[in-house]
């Protein structure tokens, strides 16, 4: 085998020295400077007899650089000799749900109020004072996406993904309905059940003394009427 031939065999060996000695066990690769003295030997060697010229050396000293380039890339090996892996970060909304754009939440509440009789108008005055329009927000007490449903409200509306736009926003529709019916097409008792339950709504006859939905009951219906 002539000199470029053996140190092609040279090369490649020490790649798989390289790799097989970090894999196992990288503080115990000591490989790498008996391969530099052979190396360097056999240059020297083969210039002496004129098999290879200055490119030549050159060109094999730029294949050592990059094995050694390559052998950097692998994965660290940890204390139990098994190559640790390597996170590559991705962008994610913390709660794990696509943010719908506005145009699909327009679309949504449009198909809402024609499904339940309702002015498209009113679901989005609700949703505005609700959630400012983010679907993944949650509420201290719970109340969830869209239109801040609870999550018993929503199991009873039939809602099986609270964090879904659609299913949200048509289970919260549903539920305004249903109130709007239940007090004769009283908007602003409809309201105030929605947001304080009909029970209170029923307990005092009216809209409860609760500043919250006080307050409620006036943001939407001025929204609403704006």
């Amino acid at each position: 085998m002539n000199t470029l031939g053996q140190l092609k065999t040279l090369l490649d060996i020490q790649a798989l020295r390289g790799f097989t000695d970090h894999s196992l066990n990288p503080a115990q690769n000591t490989g790498t400077s008996s391969f530099e003295e052979l190396l360097q030997k056999s240059l020297i060697e083969s210039d002496k007899a004129g098999e290879i010229s200055a490119f030549t050396a050159n060109s094999l000293g730029a294949v050592y650089n990059m094995s050694h380039l390559l052998q950097s890339q692998i994965p660290p090996v940890n204390h139990t000799g098994i190559a640790e892996k390597i996170d590559i970060p991705i962008n994610k909304e913390i709660s794990g749900q696509t943010k719908p754009l506005a145009s699909n939440i327009e679309a949504i509440i449009n198909k809402a109020a024609d499904k339940y009789n309702l002015p498209a108008k009113l679901i989005k005055s609700i949703i505005k004072h609700e959630s400012n329009f983010n679907p993944s927000v949650v509420s201290h007490a719970g109340a969830t996406g869209l239109m801040q449903l609870m999550p018993r409200t929503a199991q009873g509306l039939g809602v099986t993904n609270i964090l879904d736009p659609e299913q949200n926003v048509m289970g919260g529709s549903k539920y305004l309905r249903n109130m709007l019916d239940q007090y004769n097409g009283d908007l602003k008792l409809a309201l105030a059940a929605y947001n304080a339950g009909p029970g209170n709504v029923n307990k005092y006859g009216g809209i409860p003394p609760f500043k919250e939905t006080q307050a409620y009951v006036q943001k939407v219906t001025s929204t609403f009427y704006s």
